[in-house]
């Protein structure tokens, strides 16, 4: 998988998480739950960066996706070994990190163990929201048709067109990639590549690039 220096960059976000810490399936997880009455059969899976559950911002995200109706769940990717939060600062190695138990391999399985548990307890329904390293899952899950709906931003590893030439071909899910006009892993060129290939290879896709649309509204209608 391939990162950038934004990649362990953090700005930390102000606030009291409201959600609180299950194990489903054997996975720790950050759930955050709407204090309104939800749709019980559906669950947006929060799929954080190398951060993890160690940092603050996974959780207040998530507490926002519940405030606006839905049960949200954040599975510990990372396998409690986040990156330090003061990685850019120490030199902190990303790469040999990676090597050392963080693959596509071994997370994968994480989020499958995440997604058994809550079918067997009624669960139906899934949409993915991904950031940096958990950005590729969405994209993944969406391949995979596993997902109903999803968003990425800043997702790492995508190839362009390669990743999305195979989104076109096998997957059937909505799927919205908040992007921007400065980005070492996806920039500018990648993203053209993506967009014509999106709205050639399949005119009637609900697949899109964008900058800066609010990747709640892609869940309403889920």
């Amino acid at each position: 998988m391939s990162f950038c220096k934004e990649c362990i960059t953090i700005s930390t976000h102000e606030g009291t998480p409201e959600g609180k810490l299950e194990t489903i399936g054997g996975i720790e997880c950050y759930v955050a739950t709407p204090t309104v009455d939800y749709p019980k059969d559906k669950v947006v899976l929060y799929l954080s960066d190398v951060f993890g559950l160690s940092s603050v911002n996974t959780k207040l995200l998530a507490d926002d996706f519940a405030r606006n109706g839905f049960k949200t769940i954040a599975p510990d990717l990372v396998a409690n070994d986040p990156v330090p939060l003061d990685a850019l600062a120490t030199g902190f190695d990303i790469h040999a990190w990676l090597n050392n138990g963080h693959s596509q391999a071994e997370i994968r399985p994480v989020i499958d163990k995440v997604i058994a548990a809550l079918k067997a307890s009624g669960v139906t329904t899934f949409a993915a929201t991904g950031y940096c390293l958990g950005g590729r899952y969405v994209f993944d899950l969406g391949i995979d048709n596993v997902i109903k709906v999803g968003a990425t931003s800043h997702p790492s590893s995508i190839s362009s067109p390669v990743d999305f030439e195979t989104y076109v071909a096998k997957s059937t899910v909505p799927l919205l990639i908040n992007s921007c006009t400065f980005d070492e892993l996806f920039p500018l060129e990648a993203q053209a590549k993506a967009d014509e290939v999106l709205r050639v290879s399949s005119p009637d896709t609900s697949a899109s690039i964008s900058r800066g649309v609010p990747m709640g509204l892609l869940f309403v209608g889920i």
